[in-house]
């Protein structure tokens, strides 16, 4: 683990202060390990999500040979 110093809003760790021990959390500490650790699994997702929307407007734009060309035309019926 890498130590840190984090600022959190008063009223967010009056909260975390009361409720940890209610939640059954050992510590402050891993009550805002786990805070944290959700918020990045969140964080993760959406950049999936537009990695993704990124990659089918790239896919859409691209210029595709179209591979039925050879099957259509004069010479289709008589095959």
């Amino acid at each position: 683990m890498a130590q840190t110093k984090l600022q959190i809003d008063s009223e967010d760790y009056e909260f975390i202060k009361e409720t940890h021990k209610k939640l059954n959390y050992k510590s402050l500490s891993e009550y805002i390990r786990q805070a944290v650790k959700e918020k990045i699994r969140t964080d993760q997702k959406k950049l999936r999500e537009l990695k993704r929307e990124e990659a089918m407007e790239m896919i859409g734009k691209g210029v595709y040979e179209n591979l039925f060309d050879s099957l259509d035309g004069e010479e289709f019926e008589n095959r």
